[in-house]
């Protein structure tokens, strides 16, 4: 028998799984470090998602919370795990304006031409010259 995490189908969630899950993805948007790390080192699948394809990675990265980015990165999140519009973590950080945040995914390893749009693409469609530079060509 495997020790990999099997996906839970939504017919077979209980409510308590339901509500725990509110609590990490609850914890990935408010930026908590801290709980994120427990919850991941006790076992939360690094690159867990809610119903729209969202990482807690992506959850992180949109709500500006770099600290909460490197933690999940440093515990085996996929930094470039698009959502299911094809958006990654990057290009929600380059959308927002948050250059801490595209500081960490860049230094866990995220590709800036992932995904639809892409980072770069994004930073192209905001006039954030800066990081299209840096970005460069595909």
């Amino acid at each position: 028998m495997s020790d990999a995490v099997q996906p839970v189908r939504p017919d077979e969630a209980t409510p308590e799984l339901v509500e725990f899950a509110g609590r990490v993805f609850a914890a990935a948007r408010a930026g908590d470090a801290a709980a994120l790390a427990a919850y991941l080192d006790a076992g939360v699948p690094a690159d867990l998602c809610n119903e729209r394809g969202d990482t807690l990675v992506m959850l992180a990265a949109y709500h500006g919370h770099a600290d909460a980015v490197r933690a999940l990165l440093e515990r085996g999140a996929d930094a470039d795990r698009a959502n299911d519009r094809g958006q990654t973590p990057l290009a929600g950080a380059v959308f927002k304006g948050e250059p801490e945040v595209v500081e960490a995914l860049l230094a866990g390893g995220a590709d800036p031409h992932a995904g639809l749009p892409s980072a770069a693409d994004t930073a192209r469609m905001f006039g954030r010259t800066e990081l299209v530079e840096r970005f460069g060509p595909r």
